[in-house]
């Protein structure tokens, strides 16, 4: 991917060259362009994901579908401030550090989404962030799948052999569970959502992610799953 910056004014955008143009034509690079409301206000917002934060499905034009994800704190520390972080250099915020891991992964033919830019505000001391990646046609997460009894032994082995693939690539998914594994129409597996995500050496790590993944599965009822999916893992 051609990464490329942009700063205008507290804005700092960082995005794929490829997507989005800073000069005189379509799609135009800018602030706006990783605003809610900017979208909002002409009806290009086509639909909403669960979950923390309200992503938003997007009619980017051109027959293209995006995502753009804000981002949301968890847990007690939004009570203080939900969507401010604190500020420790550029390249160190989420959004950055997300779609530079994103765009490293796609660039080695791995299962995510293209990263399309990320946007950071600053205020002093915090800054907020928000990041836009392609939308994946027809991809359902594997818990929807679970619940609906749409995931049968094949499939939950391809989910196994794709996290190996990660594995393999050095991925630490701090977040792996079964919203964050996607299905596509064709039957492909995807990775998503690699906030706080980082390539790091083999080791214990992995166990730690699959054991995540297994306490995901048992919440959804599905622990049985677990069987197939390490199978998976293993055969590569």
């Amino acid at each position: 991917m051609r990464l490329a910056t942009l700063r205008a004014g507290k804005n700092h955008i960082l995005y794929d060259a490829d997507s989005l143009c800073d000069a005189d034509a379509a799609p135009q690079i800018g602030p706006s362009l990783l605003d809610p409301a900017w979208w909002q206000a002409r009806g290009r917002v086509t639909g909403e994901a669960p979950g923390r934060g309200a992503s938003l499905f997007l009619n980017a034009g051109n027959g293209e579908a995006w995502v753009l994800r804000p981002y949301r704190r968890g847990g007690l520390v939004a009570r203080l401030s939900e969507r401010r972080y604190l500020w420790t250099g550029l390249e160190r915020t989420r959004a950055f550090r997300e779609l530079r891991l994103t765009a490293e992964l796609l660039d080695q033919g791995l299962p995510v989404p293209r990263p399309v830019a990320a946007g950071v505000t600053r205020h002093g001391l915090t800054y907020e962030a928000t990041l836009i990646t392609v939308r994946l046609p027809g991809a359902r997460a594997l818990a929807s799948l679970l619940k609906n009894g749409q995931a049968d032994d094949a499939l939950l082995q391809r989910v196994g052999a794709t996290i190996r693939r990660f594995h393999d690539a050095g991925l630490d998914h701090v977040d792996l569970n079964v919203r964050n594994l996607l299905v596509d129409d064709g039957g492909k597996v995807w990775l998503i959502d690699l906030d706080r995500c980082r390539l790091r050496p083999h080791g214990a790590w992995k166990a730690r992610n699959l054991e995540r993944l297994g306490r995901s599965l048992e919440k959804f009822g599905a622990a049985e799953a677990m069987e197939a999916i390490q199978l998976g893992y293993t055969l590569g």
